[in-house]
């Protein structure tokens, strides 16, 4: 008798200490929308620095409000005078269709900063229904059914 594995399984899925030790990694790296909301939201100091890597342009169309602009080719001539090496920095840019949020946090990396990307950016900032600035002042849409379920506070997850 034949069995045919399907393709989730073709490669076996990894023993638990080494996918916990890959995803543990991979937290170290990441936060997203939800988490960074939260801890903006929680009042007082976060206990990072939340960057904006994109261009003027694009900040202007909308930021995170409390985020500092540093769009990422700048980085290397500007860090240095307006982050402090001890506080974490997160980065993000417009979407998952954009890596300027990873390119941003490797040259701050390579700078000496601990640092993690938002995955989502500013994109799922905005579906999340969560307020941003623009140049005339706040906003905030509704939020996106299929990114922030109702009354779920967070993911969902």
């Amino acid at each position: 008798m034949t069995t045919t594995v399907n393709p989730v399984l073709r490669v076996a899925p990894a023993a638990p200490a080494e996918a916990a030790a890959h995803f543990r990694a991979g937290l170290a790296f990441h936060t997203d929308v939800s988490d960074v909301a939260a801890a903006l939201g929680a009042g007082g100091d976060p206990g990072f620095v939340l960057v904006d890597s994109r261009s003027t342009e694009a900040w202007d169309q909308g930021h995170i409000p409390g985020a500092l602009h540093l769009p990422t080719a700048l980085v290397p001539e500007q860090a240095g005078q307006l982050l402090d090496r001890s506080v974490p920095v997160v980065t993000y840019c417009w979407g998952p269709g954009c890596n300027g949020a990873a390119r941003a946090a490797l040259a701050l990396a390579e700078l000496g900063y601990r640092v993690k990307e938002m995955l989502g950016g500013f994109e799922y900032w905005v579906r999340e229904g969560l307020a941003f600035e623009t140049w005339q002042g706040r906003e905030r849409r509704a939020p996106d059914p299929l990114t922030s379920p109702a009354d779920a506070g967070d993911c969902g997850c």
